[in-house]
This record gives structure tokens, C-alpha cells and sequence, in this order.
């Protein structure tokens, strides 16, 4: 079966920045699309960022800030989170799945990519927590 494995959290102060990984193994066959989510405490889980064979998609919340890639051939998808704040806080799970759908976000005739929904997900990782402090 697929797993994934989520590591790098930890707690910064506002201003730092974190690079998550998720190893991922026992594919047998390519999924098309990662993502990243986060759950804080008494909130709904959301999506932060998610890519595939298209261009990455993001939050709002985090665009310029974040930046998730993947390396293919070792199967880790990545993380890289700069500029950090305490609403960042919440516990990080990298996500798999086939396929998943392209959202965006157009305004002025520029539109970005947005993360991909949960409900797109098959596989998920435990989760790795990052506390962010003022």
C-alpha cells in the first residue's frame, strides 16, 4: 500500500521559515498530483498548496510565501515555507491521489492556481506539526 510520511515541523517564531518532506513509498503506479494540507486546532482542515503535471497551485494565504516541488525520482514531495505567522500554525499532511482538479483564482484577467480540494485525495500522511509563535 502507499504510505507517506510527513517530517520538518517544528516551532519558529514569526518571520522564520520551515522546509517540510513527504517520503512517499510503495506506489506502483505514478500518481499524478500531491498536495500539502493543514489543520489547526478547532478549525477545518485546508488546503495549502498541491501540484501535478501543471503549474503548483496555492492558498491564498500562503501564495508568495510557500513553495511546494517535488523530486520524482526519490518520490519526496516538499514544502518550503518563508516568512512565517502564527495563523500558519497547524499540523501539516501531504496528501496523493491520481488525479485531482485545477482551481484558480482570476482577477484582472490574471489567474492563479489554486490548492486542490481534500476530496480529491486518496492517500495521506500522519502529519507533522509546526507551531509558529508571535
Amino acid at each position: 500500500q502507499v504510505q507517506l510520511v510527513e517530517s520538518g515541523g517544528g516551532s519558529v517564531q514569526a518571520g522564520g521559515s520551515l522546509r517540510l518532506s513527504c517520503v512517499a513509498s510503495g506506489y506502483t503506479s505514478n500518481f499524478g498530483c500531491m498536495a500539502w494540507f493543514r489543520q489547526a486546532p478547532g478549525k477545518e482542515r485546508e488546503g495549502v498548496a498541491g501540484l501535478d503535471g501543471g503549474s503548483p497551485g496555492y492558498a491564498d494565504s500562503v501564495q508568495g510565501r510557500f513553495t511546494i516541488s517535488k523530486d520524482s525520482a526519490e518520490n519526496i514531495l516538499y514544502l518550503e515555507m518563508n516568512s512565517l505567522k502564527p495563523e500558519d500554525t497547524g499540523t501539516y499532511s501531504c496528501a496523493a491521489a491520481r488525479l485531482c482538479s485545477v482551481r484558480t483564482n482570476c482577477s484582472g484577467g490574471v489567474c492563479r492556481r489554486l490548492a486542490p480540494p481534500s476530496s480529491d485525495f486518496e492517500h495521506w500522511g500522519q502529519g507533522t506539526q509546526v507551531t509558529v509563535s508571535s
